[in-house]
């Protein structure tokens, strides 16, 4: 059986209809023969619609002048350059609105020798829109990758960089088209090189993974060679089937100081706890050593050799006594009496005393802010401190030099603490004191506060003029830093409360003049046996009847059996569940009228906050000698008792 003539035209009709892309006849005038369904889609025109028209309705305004070009060029010349060209046009729907297009164009003969053109039209709309959706997301991922905090870097299997973000090069300080093209090593110092090498070579090897995906603590080199710690992850991704790392790489430098500062502060409050409690027992020691000295100087007044002795025993442990006094004060337990101080008064009160104590060559300059706000702070203990850190200016300056004090004002606030997280925000006085000495490396400046470390020859210094600013400032609330730089010089700050509202004045009053003795029975509760004792043969020698206790329960019991009592002499930190203010308080209650003394070697945290006295509080400093016990103890017997 023979085949129908037109099986083929058929055959082609159906696959011109199915077809995906449109397709479209015109001829050599430009007019549509024929328009297949898929471009009824694209153009929104029914093939009835645009059957007969000109091409030109398909396109843009903008196309049409070039496509009449087109045409009269090849009528003219036969020049067939439009003819199986695949380009990307834009064409115009129905409605006006324009989409993009691929565009391939043929041409068949017809019998009478008239050339039919065939255009192949491809809907580029969804590729356009992936690339612009891809577009994008690389824009916005460029964005976040350029304005990341932490650093962004690429590099290749050949550790070869591509990428380096803004972060990276705030970090090493290269320019990005500096290490663009540089292998990752230029990052690493030395010692991380070979093991970085060996990573990718294992990589590339075996393929194994194990830097993939792992924050880990590595060192970073600068570009001018310095190196800073830092956490890197690496990540991996494929690109046209080859090996992409991703390093993120955060900068952990604020980390370590905050923790180097934290390690510090924990050792020096360590260190304070511990000199606290040795200064505090030497305290009690040197009670028993200096008092029962000088008894013995007063007994032995015929021999004179023998009363030097004693007397030189006196002197050891008074000195031994401001030994332990500058302990209680880098250990924040050295007892307080904080008023509004004037301190540029106090600082030109102070000069001439400066003058008098450093030598010739020191040239001493204020600089002393007019509208200094006045500071709530010890003033003995603050000239204390202003003297001892001139006298280690001196130190620095052996061949003369120039001393500074300044003052200022400061406002500090939650985030303003250089890099001292411990300050706490409010208003400061600032007393800044600089010389122009050898200045501090480093490493002596990272322990220039702890307590004895010195680098002055045997016998030159105790290492502790430093600690007691240190322990001052901190104990007022305050704060001290210092900076140093070698043979530049040295400036140590200290920031004291500023008093921005009036307080309450705590001034030690005026000590009028009193009887060295008395006949007033006094209950002396003191846990130290040595001092016990040095205690009551003081006061029973002053003519005063004594009753002793060692500690509070067994004191509340001799009260309560003693008919007379007049005064409690009470240590403040004793055993046995009962401190001094405690007792005091009690014994008061049972016995309306009793008066109190207090002693301490050191005040903690029983005393007021952050060491400061409680008002109208007497309290006799160990270590005491005699005519220091019988005055004090005169004033408080003279005292109106509370209630």
């Amino acid at each position: 059986m023979r085949e129908p003539a037109n099986l083929n035209a058929d055959w082609l009709r159906a696959v011109v209809d199915t077809a995906v892309d449109g397709v479209i006849l015109i001829d050599a005038d430009g007019r549509i023969l024929m328009f297949n369904p898929a471009c009824e889609t694209l153009f929104g025109f029914s093939a009835a619609e645009i059957i007969g028209q000109n091409v030109k309705q398909l396109m843009p305004t903008a196309y049409r002048d070039a496509h009449d070009g087109y045409l009269q060029n090849y009528h003219a010349t036969g020049d067939r350059k439009i003819i199986g060209i695949g380009r990307e046009v834009l064409g115009q729907r129905k409605d006006g609105s324009t989409f993009l297009m691929h565009l391939s164009v043929g041409e068949t003969r017809q019998a009478d020798g008239r050339s039919i053109f065939v255009g192949i039209v491809h809907d580029l709309t969804e590729r356009e829109r992936v690339e612009r959706v891809l577009r994008e997301s690389a824009a916005r991922l460029r964005a976040v990758i350029d304005t990341a905090v932490d650093g962004v870097i690429l590099i290749d299997s050949s550790g070869i960089i591509q990428k380096f973000n803004p972060a990276c090069e705030r970090l090493f300080q290269y320019r990005a088209e500096e290490v663009v093209g540089q292998n990752v090593r230029i990052l690493m110092p030395e010692p991380y090189r070979s093991g970085h090498d060996g990573y990718v070579r294992n990589f590339l090897e075996t393929d194994e993974k194990k830097i993939i995906g792992i924050g880990r603590e590595v060192v970073g080199q600068r570009k001018d060679g310095t190196t800073f710690p830092m956490d890197l992850s690496v990540g991996e991704a494929k690109q046209d089937g080859a090996s992409i790392f991703v390093g993120m790489i955060h900068d952990l430098s604020e980390r370590k100081r905050t923790e180097a500062q934290l390690i510090q502060a924990q050792k020096m409050e360590a260190v304070g706890q511990l000199s606290g409690g040795i200064a505090h027992d030497f305290n009690n020691l040197l009670t028993v050593i200096v008092g029962n000295a000088e008894h013995l100087s007063e007994q032995l007044a015929p021999r004179a050799d023998l009363k030097r002795l004693a007397e030189d025993i006196c002197s050891a442990g008074e000195r031994g006594a401001e030994l332990t006094q500058r302990l209680l004060a880098f250990s924040r337990k050295q007892l307080l009496r904080p008023v509004e101080t004037e301190c540029n008064h106090l600082l030109d009160s102070i000069h001439k005393l400066l003058r008098r104590t450093l030598r010739e060559d020191i040239e001493i300059t204020t600089h002393l802010d007019p509208a200094l706000r006045r500071a709530f702070a010890d003033p003995v203990q603050l000239e204390a401190a202003i003297l001892n850190l001139a006298l280690n200016a001196q130190d620095a300056m052996a061949f003369g030099g120039r001393l500074s004090i300044n003052t200022a004002n400061a406002s500090l606030d939650a985030g303003d603490h250089n890099g001292h997280p411990d300050v706490r925000p409010g208003e400061y006085v600032v007393i800044a004191v600089t010389d122009n000495g050898v200045g501090m490396p480093k490493r002596v400046l990272e322990r220039a506060f702890e307590p004895f470390f010195t680098t002055k020859e045997v016998g030159k210094g105790s290492g502790l003029g430093l600690s007691m600013v240190y322990g001052f400032a901190k104990q007022s609330n305050g704060h001290v830093t210092i900076y140093s730089e070698p043979r530049l010089g040295t400036t140590v700050r200290i920031y004291l409360p500023a008093v921005v509202a009036k307080t309450r004045d705590l001034a030690r009053p005026a000590e009028a003049q009193v009887a060295p003795s008395g006949s007033e029975t006094v209950l002396i509760v003191e846990d130290d046996p040595f001092v016990r004792s040095y205690a009551v043969m003081s006061l029973g020698a002053l003519g005063y009847k004594v009753i002793a206790a060692v500690d509070g329960k067994e004191a509340l019991q001799k009260l309560a059996s003693t008919s007379q009592v007049d005064l409690l002499f009470t240590d403040i930190v004793m055993p046995g569940g009962v401190n001094g203010w405690e007792l005091a308080d009690i014994a008061r209650k049972r016995r309306p009228g009793l008066r109190v003394l207090l002693t301490s070697g050191y005040a903690v945290e029983t005393l007021a906050a952050n060491g400061h006295v409680q008002e109208g509080a007497l309290i006799l400093e160990k270590p005491y000698r005699k005519a220091e016990l019988a005055r004090l103890l005169r004033k408080a017997l003279s005292t109106q008792a509370p209630g």
